[in-house]
């Protein structure tokens, strides 16, 4: 299933603009695009619902045609526990979270201990929790945790754009993470000179026109199971401050429009 995530509204949802999209606001714009699940990613304020603004939100969900999946950030049980819980009273079916969070930034060890504490509640509410490949932790580390757990509501969300950074090619990291991806940031990046000539800028691009070998990944997913079990993609973008909130956020739409294209004519939807 193809769907957005709240990074797709990184600026139009950012105190930076006159008047922020509201949650609300970025479930209805994803259904008026046709796009039929919402990622809501790092959104703390999520953290503060009551149950009636919960029951709420899931009612727009519902009367959207929506489903829901969550992103948090961290492995502390206490933090865990918070987004199983949203995740239950949103009905969604996963929780993307990363290894480490701000200054909590445990050893594989202490990773793999909190996990095996909070994971028999996830499994017996049937919540996927999937840690994300980014730079901070290697890819071949983060497998290794997740193998050594060993549980089937365990998984990896595979972003090979956060990996460049830490100097891992996205093939090796798709092959690497293959058996355990539940979830795909679908975000495309390209490499650009700095001003000057001094450096360079990694940012993303609407989809097939940076480096993403979206086919070749999407290949190996599909060899993965005979296609039987595709993951959801989700879009992110990582979109530069453009100098004025009206070109930030036109942009904005305009990638996330082109990429829900390109990804609609590559899953023939």
């Amino acid at each position: 299933m193809i769907g957005l995530s709240t990074y797709a509204y990184f600026w139009r949802g950012s105190d930076l603009v006159p008047q922020p999209m509201t949650l609300d606001d970025m479930l209805r714009d994803t259904a008026a695009q046709g796009v039929r699940l919402f990622q809501i990613c790092d959104y703390e304020a999520l953290t503060g619902y009551t149950d009636e603004q919960l029951a709420a939100l899931r009612d727009l969900a519902d009367e959207l045609g929506l489903t829901l999946e969550l992103g948090t950030r961290g492995t502390g049980p206490t933090v865990l526990r918070t987004w199983l819980r949203l995740a239950v009273a949103l009905r969604a079916s996963l929780v993307r979270s990363m290894w480490t969070a701000g200054d909590d930034r445990p050893d594989a060890a202490e990773t793999e201990r909190r996990l095996r504490e909070v994971l028999p509640e996830y499994e017996e509410a049937g919540v996927t929790l999937a840690l994300e490949t980014y730079e901070q932790v290697g890819s071949t580390e983060l497998v290794a945790v997740v193998r050594a757990v060993a549980s089937p509501r365990l998984g990896i969300v595979l972003d090979p754009a956060n990996t460049v950074a830490n100097l891992e090619h996205p093939a090796d990291v798709t092959a690497r993470c293959l058996p355990f991806v539940a979830n795909w940031h679908v975000k495309d990046f390209a490499f650009s000179r700095k001003d000057g000539w001094v450096g360079f800028a990694l940012t993303s691009t609407p989809l097939g026109e940076g480096r993403l070998d979206y086919d070749g990944i999407r290949a190996a997913l599909d060899a993965r199971d005979g296609g039987t079990s595709p993951v959801n993609q989700v879009v992110e973008h990582w979109l530069p401050w453009q100098g004025d909130p009206e070109t930030t956020t036109r942009l904005e739409a305009e990638w996330t429009t082109r990429t829900i294209s390109e990804l609609r004519s590559k899953n023939n939807d």
